[in-house]
């Protein structure tokens, strides 16, 4: 996994750094291989900006979330993108059944 944290209008702190890295742990859990994930950091007056996207295979996953501080902002995007990532790996399993089920089905000549 490649991990780029970038700051826009911030500096990126080695305290963010370790936060982001230790809450994206527990979005690896459900993914078996990440390509990379570009993660932007960045302050636009009283705003706090996320965003982050993720490079898995078949896809490419986009997320944003904003709040007063920024380790809210981070909380914010970790949960979004893992809903995401669970989504995509439901779809994935449920497509790749679906061949399963369609060849149980169907007698075997005697």
């Amino acid at each position: 996994m490649n991990l780029n944290l970038t700051g826009h209008h911030i500096e990126i702190t080695p305290a963010m750094r370790d936060y982001v890295t230790s809450r994206l742990i527990r979005v690896m859990r459900h993914v078996d291989y990440v390509i990379d994930i570009n993660v932007i950091l960045s302050v636009e007056k009283l705003r706090q900006k996320a965003e982050a996207n993720v490079h898995v295979p078949g896809k490419d996953i986009f997320v944003e979330a904003d709040g007063s501080d920024m380790y809210v902002s981070i909380d914010n995007l970790v949960d979004k993108l893992d809903r995401q990532i669970l989504k995509h790996k439901e779809k994935n399993e449920s497509h790749r059944n679906i061949g399963v089920l369609k060849n149980r089905d169907v007698e075997q000549p005697e």
